[in-house]
């Protein structure tokens, strides 16, 4: 075991085997061998009503402001109800739930008694109905699971989204007001259903192989696809963080999180990790962008997290706040055992500014982490549970996943197995077929390098998206993801995040997507000012010039000087895959929506900032 900074947080000791197979690839596991874990997620809140009845499962402020709570023992009982009221209404695991909410408590007593039932939980992007113009990937997922149940929270302002899906025979549950025009049934019926032994034995069908939900990811392009998420999935996943994690059995862990559930990271890793270790889970309803982030800082002013995770951009909004306000920074630190990033990677800049936060707060360094994986796998294949001294290093192979590592276009492709990676699919056989390798390997599309060829235990580094990766008009290939890190982190505040290109070019550029505040405070303008009178700002485009010129002076090859940028004024289209509503951006989606962008800043365009 290793002890990590002076609150003694207990990591399982990093150590891997490898094996070399031919044609230079080679498998990577944990000589740390997966123990037994539970046959279904809903085991944990069983036990966890037994033994601790009173301490808060999930938490969430009311219309008014004020937290409202729900502890284990309350939230059995709601999940059970739950559950008898889809058996009395003849639902099976053909029929899936569609939840298009948001995080809330009501959504995650849903989903459990959903699983109880034995039926999959289908948590849905809410942008694909409040954001989305078109609804085209709404009405994709509901015309593939074809759900007899819809959840929503807040009805009104589904309405639009649910009109447009043309129900019939569907019935519509809300936890809060209605939508206009439409029939529907109060979250509060299903919660006081009298349950009968029907309830316990559908949980006794419930096993290892049951789908618990189907997660529909856009990928790189084209129309969502489902990915089966079964119970062994969720519970190996949890069982092999706490081997790595042994810290979090002895201390409940406390989350304020607002990772989005319909994703794998917010919805399988945090939530599981608090339903697994008897944790609770305060949800917090902000995000990390401009008018919304107050929530989120409001709700770290009440509550000290014992863990916290969020994505590059969430640490980039909410530093500001911690840098500007002692009793924030020192109340969010108190407690804090551990800063986990996920998503993307997190530049350099922001992790320094972190740890420059946590030595002013409390003496001393926050461990901070991260891990890789995705959707198909629950989602965390590698983790890094050893120290870190920078940004990059994804960890090493979790207890029972391999990672197969096979040399694919000068890189080495990241290919996974193990009881965490889903069976495929839904109803898509063709999908399922393609995405993995003779030996049973899912083949994520990642790639990784070993940060020490001598000692893999010294763990992966990212590398990237094989298919991101280009060359350029000479045949040198370029490193999109690498670049990309880098000059986010030199081009701050002005760089929200940028994509590469440079394809069959001579040159490397960038199309930038340009952070609204942090250009009004370079440029001295009203944070209200609008991005099209920003990005034309003369203090603007000579600071980011400056900025780019000093990065290039440390990358002055072909392959990594960046010669050229154009700043956009229209931000990623959600509806265009451009974006995730975690904020990552899809650099092959952004260049095929935005091919006349790419035109104009290989020209002679006065828009182009040309580097020197």
């Amino acid at each position: 075991m290793t002890n990590v900074q002076n609150r003694q947080i207990e990591l399982a000791s990093p150590s891997v085997e490898r094996e070399d197979l031919a044609d230079g690839a080679f498998l990577l596991r944990s000589t740390q061998s997966l123990e037994p874990y539970a046959d279904n997620l809903c085991v944990f809140i069983e036990h966890w009503a037994c033994e601790i009845p009173d301490r808060v499962f999930l938490g969430e402020r009311d219309a008014g402001g004020e937290w409202v709570t729900v502890n284990y023992r309350t939230a059995r009982k709601q999940i059970r109800s739950i559950a008898q009221s889809l058996i009395d209404r003849g639902l099976t695991s053909d029929d899936p739930v569609m939840i298009l909410s948001d995080n809330s408590i009501a959504h995650g007593l849903l989903s459990l008694g959903a699983m109880y039932a034995g039926i999959p939980a289908v948590p849905v992007s809410p942008a694909y109905s409040l954001i989305s113009q078109d609804f085209a990937k709404l009405r994709h997922i509901f015309s593939t699971i074809q759900p007899k149940i819809i959840f929503v929270k807040n009805g009104s302002m589904f309405t639009r989204a649910l009109l447009a899906l043309g129900l019939k025979d569907v019935e519509i549950v809300v936890a809060g007001d209605a939508p206009d025009n439409l029939q529907t049934t109060p979250f509060s019926d299903l919660t006081s259903t009298v349950v009968t032994n029907d309830v316990d034995q559908a949980l006794r069908g419930v096993g290892p192989d049951t789908i618990a939900k189907i997660l529909f990811t856009s990928g790189s392009t084209g129309l969502p696809k489902g990915v089966l998420n079964t119970h062994r999935m969720l519970c190996s996943n949890q069982q092999a963080i706490a081997q790595m994690w042994p810290f979090i059995e002895k201390q409940p862990p406390v989350l304020v999180d607002w990772l989005p559930w319909n994703h794998t990271f917010g919805g399988n890793h945090d939530f599981n990790l608090i339903l697994r270790n008897g944790g609770s889970f305060y949800i917090d309803g902000g995000k990390p962008a401009p008018g919304i982030v107050e929530k989120t800082i409001a709700n770290l002013r009440d509550i000290a997290p014992s863990l916290y995770f969020n994505v590059p951009r969430g640490y980039e909004v909410i530093l500001p706040y911690l840098e500007a306000d002692e009793k924030l920074r020192d109340h969010f630190f108190s407690k804090l055992d551990l800063i986990f990033y996920a998503g993307a990677a997190l530049p350099q800049n922001l992790w320094t500014r972190l740890e420059q936060l946590s030595i002013a707060a409390r003496g001393e360094k926050t461990f901070m982490t991260s891990a890789w994986g995705s959707t198909e796998t629950s989602p965390l294949a590698t983790s890094a549970h050893f120290p870190l001294d920078r940004a990059g290093v994804i960890g090493v192979p979790a207890p029972g996943t391999e990672i197969k590592m096979v040399p694919n276009g000068g890189k080495l492709e990241m290919r996974i197995r193990g009881p965490n990676v889903t069976p495929g699919y839904f109803r898509r056989e063709d999908l399922t077929k393609d995405a993995f390798d003779e030996d049973g390997f899912y083949k994520i599309g990642d790639a990784g390098r070993l940060q020490d060829e001598n000692n893999p235990a010294k763990g992966i580094v990212f590398d990237g998206r094989v298919a991101e990766d280009f060359k350029l008009l000479s045949g040198t290939w370029v490193n999109s993801s690498q670049i990309r890190i880098s000059c986010v982190s030199a081009g701050a505040p002005i760089i929200q995040d940028a994509v590469v290109t440079g394809h069959d070019r001579d040159e490397v550029g960038l199309l930038v997507f340009a952070n609204a505040a942090g250009c009004a405070k370079v440029a001295g303008r009203d944070v209200g000012t609008s991005i099209g009178e920003l990005i034309a700002d003369a203090k603007v485009r000579q600071t980011l010039s400056a900025k780019i010129s000093e990065y290039n002076k440390d990358h002055p090859t072909s392959s990594t000087r960046i010669a050229r940028i154009i700043l956009m004024a229209a931000p990623p289209n959600i509806d265009a895959n451009e974006i995730t509503d975690k904020g990552y951006v899809n650099q092959r989606a952004v260049l095929e929506h935005r091919a006349d962008q790419v035109e104009i800043l290989y020209s002679d365009d006065e828009r182009v900032l040309i580097i020197e």
